[in-house]
């Protein structure tokens, strides 16, 4: 396929994730304008930091007068997610320039991560494979900022937007997310210990939980994936 066909590709792949955005987006515009941030103010987070939750954790901060060191402890504790996501796409894309890193790094987020991730386990690393991360990544990309400058609009004309319960696409989009990848039982496991121990920590502060529920999901899948190996070692060497 050619770079233009790749790029257009990601793309169309990307419309479902942006469904999940959109509302996302519009909620934060609207507690954004709420919190006081001008319409610029507002944009320019979403255009320059581009990391809905720890965007909307911030504008919680921002609001009980949290220290600039509480804001950003919290939202690099949130975003330490993102490690794993580049460490899980990095044999696909170490070879290429470092500009071509730096721009597809910038734009991983959740929803790109579980297209992109996708499409190389299915094709492999596809030569000008980069084009197809840019074509999603930019498409979302261009969902966010565009869905937060609605937001930030339509919030000054309608005040309750929050409270539509618009969150609950969000929702729905990480489930679509990760349903589709739990193919085996130490993946399905590791995804029941991990939104057990999210439940168990959900009012620990700086959202320490969401990196316990991480690891104690990286725990419980790579345990029963060793055990499993050394159960049925031929059927590992098959696979």
């Amino acid at each position: 396929m050619t770079r233009q066909q790749l790029f257009s590709r990601g793309i169309r792949d990307s419309f479902a994730m942006a469904v999940g955005i959109l509302p996302f987006g519009l909620i934060f515009g609207t507690l954004a304008g709420a919190a006081g941030l001008t319409l610029w103010q507002a944009v320019g987070m979403s255009l320059l930091v581009y990391a809905g939750s720890a965007q909307l954790i911030a504008l919680s901060l921002l609001g009980t007068g949290a220290s600039v060191l509480v804001i950003l402890l919290t939202t690099f504790i949130v975003n330490l997610r993102h490690v794993l996501y580049s460490a899980t796409l990095q044999p696909y894309v170490g070879r290429l320039p470092q500009h071509w890193r730096l721009l597809l790094a910038f734009w991983l987020t959740d929803e790109t991560f579980a297209v992109v991730q996708r499409f190389y386990l299915l094709h492999g690393d596809k030569p000008l494979a980069q084009w197809y991360w840019l074509g999603v990544a930019s498409s979302l990309y261009a969902c966010w900022v565009g869905s937060s400058l609605a937001g930030v609009l339509f919030g000054q004309a309608v005040p309750d937007l929050a409270s539509w319960g618009l969150e609950f696409a969000m929702l729905a989009t990480f489930i679509g997310i990760v349903v589709p990848l739990l193919r085996n039982r130490p993946q399905i496991a590791a995804a029941l210990a991990a939104g057990a121990v999210a439940l168990a920590t959900l009012h620990w502060p700086y959202k320490l939980g969401l990196m316990a529920a991480a690891f104690s999901g990286i725990a419980v899948g790579v345990l029963l994936e060793r055990r499993q190996t050394q159960q049925h070692p031929a059927r590992e060497l098959r696979s």
